[in-house]
């Protein structure tokens, strides 16, 4: 299995990463997920409501969601709020609107289930070659962006947001975002709402997939390829911090760092780092590029510590990059859960030809895994993995986001000029 955040030149070495939990040393850091606790009044919430069974025309079309102000301390009565309208009516913050609260409450999702789709797949796509205006992001970006509002037994709502996946409903969130749930829904960019369904969830990496009920003609967000992007390039972020009035706010910012080790309840989750503002309510969002492609999943922030002696952290939000949560997201689709990525169990090197071209050579087989077993050797030249012509890291790696761990492989290889055949089964690391 290779890095695949590190991709390197031509002729260096390439690591090993056997579980990307590496555990590091490093002092407490100052990390907390957010999901907005309690973004609705309690009494009345939306319901789910059908999608149009007619083509919508063009223009304006106003939803409103009923909603009743919990009035204990100001006295406020319930109040109409219109999504789209530019009335100033809102959903007045209830206090808990600046909190940052963790997840380790609780690692079980009640929310009814609804069945894997092993023909869905999330797939990565390389950089486009002409960027898009802020302007043409947001409007590409934003139909795939959806609100999950998620409810506990004791009748207590909270607010993430998601990804739509596919035309048909399947969305991504955090794990955290549903956490405890009994009951889900989402809220799409068009106002309308549909009643959600759990397929699969992977709290060790904060990942949920959902299945919007009877949903169609949905429009899926365009998925890029995390390991092409680099520090200082553009990001951007779609999400519902604080309430409902500010949902869909977007967000402008760089890449501030990659292969970040961010310490998450007790485990290390391998991130990209951005200085996009995000905010209560913006876990399980998008963190978009430059070209309209959502490159992670937006799942944590820096904040203070609470000590008023210390200043305010700002700008440092964190996101799941895609090329990991691909192998979540295609474990789920397929088996409900996550399995966990394959291993090769070597590490390559991507050399240059004489000629020009490029070729893969195994530098190192790591001791009681897949490869080992299979009987690849240092010094082989893969050739290709089923048939599937390999000639740089990228190759493999996105053969590789195909498979799942228990998986059994056909790797051609060249030993010393003759061409073999070794049959590897993938293990898998959590």
């Amino acid at each position: 299995m290779i890095d695949e955040n590190n991709v390197t030149p031509a002729g260096e070495e390439s690591r090993e990463v056997v579980s990307w939990y590496v555990p590091r040393e490093q002092g407490t850091e100052v990390v907390h997920c957010y999901v907005q606790p309690e973004p609705l009044p309690q009494s009345v919430r939306p319901q789910p409501q059908a999608a149009p069974t007619k083509k919508k025309k063009k223009g304006w079309v106003v939803f409103v969601i009923l909603a009743a102000v919990l009035a204990a301390a100001v006295g406020l009565t319930a109040l109409l709020v219109s999504i789209f309208s530019d009335d100033s009516s809102s959903v007045p913050d209830d206090g808990s609107a600046g909190s940052i609260v963790d997840i380790s409450g609780s690692e079980h999702c009640f929310v009814p289930v609804s069945p894997p789709e092993p023909s869905v797949r999330m797939e990565l796509a390389a950089p486009l070659e002409t960027a898009l205006t802020p302007a043409e992001v947001y409007r590409k970006a934003g139909p795939s962006t959806v609100t999950v509002l998620a409810t506990n037994a004791a009748g207590t709502s909270s607010m993430g947001t998601g990804v739509l996946l596919t035309e048909d409903g399947y969305f991504i969130t955090n794990a955290h975002v549903v956490s405890g749930a009994v009951s889900s829904m989402i809220v799409l960019d068009t106002g309308v709402t549909y009643e959600a369904k759990l397929v699969g969830y992977a709290p060790e990496r904060d990942i949920a997939v959902l299945k919007a009920q009877e949903a169609e003609g949905l429009t899926p967000a365009e998925f890029g390829d995390s390991d092409y992007c680099s520090v200082g390039e553009t990001a951007y972020a779609i999400g519902n911090p604080l309430n409902l009035k500010l949902r869909a706010t977007f967000t402008n910012g760089m890449i501030s760092g990659l292969e970040r080790q961010m310490e998450l309840d007790g485990r290390t989750l391998t991130m990209i780092q951005t200085n996009a503002a995000v905010n209560n309510g913006n876990s399980g969002g998008p963190l978009i590029n430059e070209y309209g492609q959502v490159i992670g999943i937006i799942t944590m922030k820096m904040s203070r510590n609470g000590s008023g002696a210390e200043a305010t952290v700002e700008g440092l939000g964190f996101a799941l990059p895609t090329s990991q949560v691909a192998y979540v997201v295609n474990d789920i689709m397929t088996f409900g859960e996550f399995r966990g990525i394959p291993t090769f169990g070597f590490t390559i090197v991507t050399e240059q030809a004489e000629d020009g071209s490029s070729y893969v050579t195994v530098h190192s087989v790591e001791a009681g895994l897949a490869a080992e077993a299979g009987g690849v050797l240092p010094g082989d030249v893969l050739v290709a993995v089923d048939g599937h012509a390999i000639h740089n890291n990228w190759d493999l790696m996105d053969y590789r986001r195909t498979l799942h761990g228990g998986d059994t492989v056909d790797l051609t290889l060249l030993r010393e000029g003759k061409e073999i055949h070794c049959l590897v089964t993938l293990t898998a690391t959590k």
